[in-house]
């Protein structure tokens, strides 16, 4: 069933390629973040690839996950080949796209380069900076190079290597006085946290990169979900506002939208198809809470008071190694805690995807459904102890 985001995929596209003077900074990079099953490569293959071609571009997708065991940096030179040979060969698909919309002249129907692709990347073969440059001048537009799950490159010599190397590409055409176009990079991930590092933490390639969460569907996606299943559903077939708040419950996951009204068409049609859509999200997103709190739980009890705290203060939170918040963490343990207990921690946290650095010195939850699961869980544990609930 698919959905296009037209609208969306053609400002992007425009503020990436013909970027107003605030969105100059975008030619720094830009860092995509939104969690799993929300809709990103979807967008991506189907959207944003299909609008910046529109626009001239000549773009390169490459998946980390695609191959989660392979080398990061040889799924990105790999794709970077194939993408260049294309425009070697005559009658290619990309080289028509080019002569379509930029109207470029590539004399003898294709680009022919100074280096040798197979040695692209490697040891007395080009750079990317060489290799991109001469791209960007021969065929007179912009390069964008898109990684999705780009976290997969941290943490790796290779990965950093490859960053390093990408950046020294923006740098090398971005600056150029009169450069007939720009390499644009743009990484996508499902975890946050790593995904905000590479572009606020200083010794990152990518420092001072534009990050920004992703887009997630909103309500036209629902009514388009309606319009395609309405008849299967029958008499029992929702409300708008109804499978609106459901998917909103259950964190804008498509998939789990599609389990609810599945359960939903399985019901006796006399039934209240809104109390019981909204009963059914409530169950679907209560089982995915537990899963996801209970990563928290495995860490320990440290973990949980960590995590409580940046609950509990909520957004961008300060101060979670001072001497305050470490005596804080000992009241709830019932026990004396150091403080140099609390950064491994901290690190579990975040390498969990549970936790994200905002800046130096600050943290935030990554994903609003975990921290109000956590929130309402607590409530919940604290209506117990008090005797709040009917029948305690």
């Amino acid at each position: 069933m698919t959905f296009k985001r037209t609208e969306l995929a053609r400002g992007m596209a425009q503020q990436l390629m013909k970027p107003s003077f605030l969105d100059q900074s975008l030619r720094s990079g830009l860092f995509l973040s939104g969690q799993r099953r929300v809709g990103k490569t979807t967008f991506l293959a189907n959207d944003l690839i299909p609008a910046l071609q529109a626009l001239g571009a000549l773009v390169i997708y490459v998946d980390l996950w695609s191959q989660p065991d392979a080398n990061p940096s040889d799924l990105v030179h790999d794709a970077i080949r194939r993408a260049l040979k294309d425009l070697q060969t005559p009658g290619s698909a990309i080289l028509a796209g080019l002569r379509r919309i930029q109207g470029i002249d590539v004399g003898a129907a294709a680009l022919k380069f100074g280096f040798k692709l197979a040695d692209l990347g490697r040891e007395g073969g080009a750079s990317l900076a060489q290799a991109f440059s001469e791209v960007v001048k021969l065929a007179r537009t912009n390069v964008v190079l898109i990684v999705d799950e780009v976290q997969h490159a941290l943490g790796k010599a290779d990965g950093d290597n490859l960053l390093l190397a990408l950046k020294a590409a923006r740098d090398a055409i971005n600056t150029r006085p009169d450069t007939p176009g720009y390499f644009l990079f743009i990484g996508t991930g499902s975890h946050r946290a790593r995904v905000q590092e590479l572009a606020v933490k200083g010794k990152q390639a990518f420092n001072g990169a534009v990050t920004q969460d992703f887009p997630v569907l909103e309500k036209d996606f629902v009514v388009h979900v309606l319009m395609q299943i309405g008849s299967a559903l029958g008499a029992n077939t929702p409300s708008v506002d109804a499978v609106y708040q459901a998917f909103q419950a259950l964190g804008h996951r498509p998939e789990e939208l599609m389990k609810a009204l599945s359960v939903l068409r399985g019901l006796p049609a006399s039934i209240d198809a809104d109390e019981h859509l909204l009963t059914i999200s409530a169950a679907l997103r209560s089982r995915a809470a537990d899963l996801e709190l209970q990563r928290i739980d495995n860490l320990g009890p440290l973990a949980r008071a960590v995590f409580a705290r940046i609950c509990g203060i909520g957004g961008d939170v300060k101060g979670v190694f001072s001497a305050e918040a470490v005596e804080s963490y000992g009241t709830l343990l019932s026990r004396k805690v150091s403080r140099d207990e609390v950064q491994p921690v901290v690190n579990a946290l975040m390498d969990d995807n549970l936790l994200m650095r905002v800046k130096h010195g600050h943290y935030g939850v990554t994903d609003a459904f975990i921290e109000t699961a956590w929130v309402e869980r607590e409530q919940a544990g604290e209506a117990l102890r008090l005797g709040g609930l009917p029948g305690c």
